[in-house]
């Protein structure tokens, strides 16, 4: 029998111990074709993207990113992410509540 619990998860918690809470989201990115490869590696130099895949349908690379605030990851997504050459369009999917397996 296997037993798996969930794990709520709404923030961080910073050095005090102290809950503090992350904006998050699901960035879907469509890029010029054949440019996967270098959208992917330029992602993964962006301060607040924390996971980076290649996938095939619709969109051609996803993003996961964090920041401390909304404005702050507003700031990542529309300054860096979207104006990222060889990114031709992207929809962002900001996420509300998270569980993960422990």
């Amino acid at each position: 029998m296997v037993c798996i619990s969930k794990q709520i998860i709404k923030g961080s918690i910073d050095i005090n111990m102290r809950m503090v809470p992350m904006s998050k989201a699901i960035v879907l990115i469509n890029t010029d074709v054949g440019a996967e490869e270098e959208v992917f590696n330029q992602l993964l130099k962006v301060p607040g993207v924390t996971e980076v895949y290649i996938v095939y349908g619709v969109y051609d690379v996803v993003a996961l990113v964090s920041a401390k605030t909304q404005d702050e990851l507003r700031e990542i997504i529309v300054r860096h992410i979207r104006r990222m050459p060889k990114v031709r369009s992207t929809t962002t999917m900001m996420v509300v509540e998270e569980s993960k397996k422990s």
